[in-house]
């Protein structure tokens, strides 16, 4: 049976490392070079992300993500690249279209903040159990309703994959098209929208009553199975984090007053 999560346990320092430590990581690696506004730096975390994923096994995870965002990237490069209103100096022209330095350096900041973001959430949600980061953050004070709704997004996606390959096995199993060419593949799913719409509605109705029956909604403290153990790494790289938010605040402060 599938996984309903994008998590895979490799056994690496990663996935030891508390959940929060690995949030941390995701705020700083958006906020710092934002602050900072270098593409060095965003270059730098970009790097960092990308080692991190290796070390724990799960860089081939990204390859998916990657590939859509991609997509819309070399978009954004090409419009940018063509059409952006400060354009002057022009940096290649490909028979009719002129590409020009400003358009293209635009482009990049964007491509590289985009690819920022996704390899630092990338570090989280890959090596981070749904269920375990959530009763971190509800033993930190969290409301169980709002960890409820970060467990349905973080398994919503692998939740209807795995429905998805269900209903197309079935579907096969009964003789119908499901692979061949573009026009086959259309007309193969458009026919898996409601059926896995209704699936996914049912498995939330089934989960709420579930909860319900467990008491999810008692007003008295919640109190966990499985005991947290906070290790002196944990708290350690917690503090370095925040100090390099704080650090990298404090420069851009210090540059707007200089």
């Amino acid at each position: 049976m599938k996984s309903l999560s994008l998590y895979e346990e490799k056994g690496s320092f990663l996935n030891k490392l508390d959940s929060t430590v690995k949030l941390l990581y995701v705020i700083a690696a958006i906020l710092v070079p934002a602050v900072m506004g270098n593409n060095w730096i965003y270059g730098a975390w970009i790097a960092l992300s990308a080692v991190l994923l290796t070390a724990g096994g799960v860089l081939k995870k990204t390859v998916p993500v990657i590939s859509v965002s991609g997509v819309v990237l070399l978009s954004i490069i090409i419009i940018q690249g063509m059409f952006y209103s400060a354009n002057e100096t022009v940096a290649v022209a490909i028979g009719p279209a002129v590409f020009y330095v400003e358009g293209l350096m635009y482009s990049l900041g964007i491509v590289l903040n985009v690819f920022d973001i996704l390899l630092a959430i990338c570090v989280l949600i890959f090596t981070t159990k749904p269920s375990d980061m959530i009763e971190s953050f509800i033993d930190k004070g969290l409301s169980p309703r709002i960890g409820y709704v970060f467990v349905s997004i973080f398994q919503l996606i692998p939740q209807m994959s795995n429905t998805m390959g269900t209903i197309t096995d079935a579907q096969r199993s009964r003789g119908m098209e499901v692979e061949g060419s573009l026009m086959i593949r259309i007309k193969a799913f458009l026919p898996l929208i409601s059926p896995v719409v209704m699936s996914s509605l049912n498995d939330t109705k089934e989960r709420a009553v579930a909860l319900e029956v467990r008491g999810f909604n008692a007003k008295k403290k919640k109190v966990f199975l499985n005991e947290r153990k906070i290790r002196t790494i944990d708290r350690v790289l917690e503090v370095v984090l925040v100090l390099v938010m704080v650090a990298a605040i404090v420069w851009r402060v210090m540059t707007w007053l200089g």
